[in-house]
């Protein structure tokens, strides 16, 4: 099962569908499988007195501190969104979007979504996972913020209301943007992974690739990561997300440690095999040896190319007799 790698737009669209399309563009050529948007009504998701977060104001560095102005101007409507998973099929790339309030719940499922992201924010949000967990679709559940009982609860809550256990992945993640390297804590995806017997993956807010890759060798089966079109835009995720470039360069990683990582059978492959007989040794005459002469450790020696007698039967040879004369350097 290949790594399904979602690059999540997000909001990094400003409002602008074509924006929206280019990011698309962007996802698709990087060799991405999903790329996700965020479903939300201003009004449904914050209260009009809720203040940004910091990174949001130390990113966007506007005046208006208000989270309901900003995401009011990021809002997607139904025809929108219409229109973005339309030119997702012509660029073969399957377009996702989490929802942040009920109402988009019910938008996203009009719109014939196969799988639903709740984002780490919801994850203690009862009515919102119940909603979520009956309509019976495949789901991506983030733990940003989390602890371990939170999860099992949210676990719990979906599999009781009609989602299985197999129908979901849980990704391990860290909600800063962006992430500091010491509070990846990647191991608590395995953790996650072994407490639930759960599949499990990795969103990541780091800077760069490092850590999403490590994340597919450890097993991730979803990998998640912001990107963007220019890191310099204004808006609240730009800043920790990829540029274009860097999310092709993640896709080539991600791909290569895929297959880096094996059947986990050792045994010689087909590359190194023809390098054996060239790279390992057999027993041959340290020195000139007469017929009948006793083969010991002073007239033996082992060397390069191995196509005689192997050096692991040292043992057996020492204390037999030449049956021939060897010269020096000659296989016995």
């Amino acid at each position: 099962m290949s790594v399904f790698v979602i690059a999540e737009a997000g909001v990094n669209h400003n409002g602008s569908i074509e924006l929206a399309k280019q990011l698309i563009d962007a996802a698709s050529d990087a060799g991405a499988d999903a790329v996700k948007f965020q479903t939300f009504k201003a009004e449904k998701l914050v209260s009009k007195n809720a203040k940004k977060a910091e990174y949001q104001q130390k990113n966007m560095q506007d005046e208006d501190n208000s989270q309901f102005n900003m995401l009011k101007k990021l809002e997607l409507d139904i025809e929108t969104h219409k229109e973005l998973i339309a030119y997702c099929k012509t660029k073969n790339i399957l377009f996702l979007s989490t929802p942040f309030d009920l109402e988009s719940v019910d938008m996203l499922d009009s719109l014939g979504l196969e799988i639903f992201k709740i984002p780490s924010g919801e994850i203690t949000n009862l009515p919102y996972l119940k909603k979520i967990a009956q309509l019976k679709k495949k789901i991506v559940l983030s733990t940003g913020m989390a602890t371990l009982r939170e999860v099992g609860d949210a676990l719990e809550l979906l599999s009781s209301n009609g989602t299985p256990k197999e129908n979901i992945t849980v990704l391990h993640a860290n909600t800063m943007y962006p992430t500091p390297i010491e509070d990846v804590n990647l191991k608590a995806m395995l953790t996650i992974g072994q407490t639930f017997d759960v599949v499990y993956g990795y969103s990541d807010h780091t800077l760069g690739i490092e850590v999403p890759t490590a994340a597919v060798a450890l097993g991730a089966s979803v990998i998640e990561k912001h990107f963007t079109l220019d890191k310099n835009m204004q808006g609240p995720d730009h800043k920790a997300s990829l540029e274009p470039e860097e999310l092709k360069a993640m896709m080539q990683a991600i791909r290569n440690i895929e297959k880096a990582m094996g059947d986990g059978i050792k045994k010689p492959s087909k590359s190194e095999t023809p390098n054996i007989t060239i790279a390992r040794k057999s027993i041959v005459a340290a020195r000139p040896i007469k017929k009948g002469e006793v083969l010991s450790e002073e007239n033996l020696t082992v060397k390069r190319p191995a196509d005689g007698i192997s050096p692991m039967r040292w043992d057996e040879i020492i204390g037999s007799r030449a049956n021939k004369d060897y010269k020096a350097d000659e296989q016995i």
